[in-house]
């Protein structure tokens, strides 16, 4: 019985909330929420899309950018609050990479 309210809850958040169809190696942007004081502003972190896990209210998805020459990864929740929007900024060439579900192998690409 529980289960079946907590799979209610999910399918309701995760129609609420427009996420675009994007795959590990887009070039995405993700608009986060910071709230600094009593002010709150969208801070935008662009990079590949090196992986996306889980299913539901709990996939996530690892961003990388290079910033002043040094790899940036970060993890966000999908359907989290503090996550605004996510936007694909270009998808991958499909003849160019290979379609794999991660692309951790970019990480050593960019050292």
């Amino acid at each position: 019985m529980g289960k079946k309210v907590i799979e209610e809850i999910e399918k309701k958040i995760t129609q609420e909330k427009e996420i675009p169809e994007f795959w590990p190696g887009d070039e995405i942007t993700v608009y986060i929420k910071l709230k600094e004081g009593e002010k709150e502003r969208l801070q935008v972190f662009t990079g590949t899309c090196i992986a996306r896990k889980g299913s539901g209210l709990r996939e996530t998805i690892t961003v990388r950018k290079d910033s002043y020459g040094e790899g940036v990864e970060r993890t966000f929740p999908l359907y989290s609050p503090v996550v605004a929007k996510v936007e694909i900024v270009k998808t991958r060439e499909k003849n160019k990479l290979s379609p794999r579900a991660k692309m951790y192998y970019l990480k050593e690409k960019s050292e």
